[in-house]
């Protein structure tokens, strides 16, 4: 647990650190006008969450949906307590494959409190750039809702640039003079992205509600929000384009397969006919008649084999030149 109080002194602002809820609490109620409280939470237990929920006053069905960490992003009021839930990813280089998590804010009138479960914590490069930006604390506890989802959805944007490489790779080996069978990495792509659009798509429309007049912010804050929302925005387009190019990939591998089926049977029948054909004469000579024509020849047994070879000859090249073989 981490408690940090952002609090005015003049013209600037200033953050301490402070040892426990309860004493940053008490720090909290003594403080001036326009101090708030930001606590973080990573991977809280049960008992931790509710402890804090008790204290914060906050409602037992938003506890809850801290504790299980099974949220789709959303934004819910109680009270006077605004409730988000976002989705948190982080792309693995050794596996190409996209690992999410999930992190909850509440936002109070003088508070803000961050649950994160999972491998990536946002909180901690929102954290930064409110220091980074002395100016945004100023907006008070929405500084911290900010903060953390421009955070997270530039990891968005960074992964995915990793799965259009991903993608690209893909298309590289489909198209690729080589038989090579691609069908199980693109459908293990696709739960990827389906994963990715799981958390962005429901985002969008959370976000811009809070980019418009209806959030409630305040004036100088909506033009960060906005931001965020064009970020957001974008990020669901390629997602949805990532999506439609990996169907068109598969399509074209299926049908490169079913190319590839096509040439074998061509071969198999180019060959079953070479063999059919001295067959077909051999049995022709190998019929039991006393009165059949060069049986009693000499040179019909090398004529015989003559005509074999020759046909064959003449059917491998039609074959080959016609790309059969």
């Amino acid at each position: 647990m981490e408690c940090v109080i952002y609090r005015s002194d003049g013209s600037a602002r200033t953050r301490e650190e402070v040892e426990g809820s309860e004493e940053a609490l008490k720090r909290l109620r003594d403080a001036p006008e326009g101090t708030f409280l930001w606590i973080r939470l990573t991977d809280p237990s049960a008992p931790e969450v509710e402890a804090l929920a008790g204290e914060l006053g906050l409602h037992p069905l938003a506890v809850e949906d801290a504790v299980q960490a099974h949220q789709r992003p959303k934004r819910e009021r109680y009270g006077d307590v605004l409730s988000v839930a976002l989705r948190t990813l982080s792309y693995v280089d050794e596996t190409s494959q996209i690992e999410s998590g999930e992190a909850m804010v509440f936002l109070g009138p003088d508070f803000a409190l961050t649950v994160c479960h999972g491998r990536v914590d946002p909180a901690l490069e929102a954290a930064r750039r409110l220091d980074q930006d002395p100016g945004m604390p100023a907006l008070g506890p929405v500084a911290v809702l900010h903060a953390l989802l421009d955070a997270t959805v530039d990891t968005y944007t960074a992964i995915a640039e990793e799965v259009r490489g991903d993608l690209t790779g893909l298309e590289r080996r489909v198209f690729s003079s080589a038989r090579e069978d691609v069908i199980e990495e693109i459908y293990s792509l696709k739960r990827e992205v389906l994963e990715f659009r799981d958390a962005v798509q429901p985002l969008v429309p959370v976000v811009q509600d809070f980019a418009g007049p209806r959030s409630g912010w305040p004036e100088e804050a909506l033009p960060y929000f906005r931001d965020v929302a064009d970020h957001v925005h974008r990020t669901d387009t390629e997602v949805r384009s990532l999506d439609e190019l990996l169907n068109s990939v598969l399509d074209a591998h299926l049908a490169r397969v079913g190319t590839w089926q096509n040439e074998d049977m061509r071969t198999i029948s180019a060959w079953a006919a070479i063999f059919a054909l001295p067959t077909l004469i051999a049995g022709l000579y190998g019929m039991n008649f006393a009165h059949m024509p060069e049986l009693g020849w000499t040179y019909g047994y090398p004529l015989a084999v003559a005509v074999m070879v020759g046909a064959c000859t003449l059917l491998h090249r039609s074959f080959r030149r016609n790309g059969w073989l």
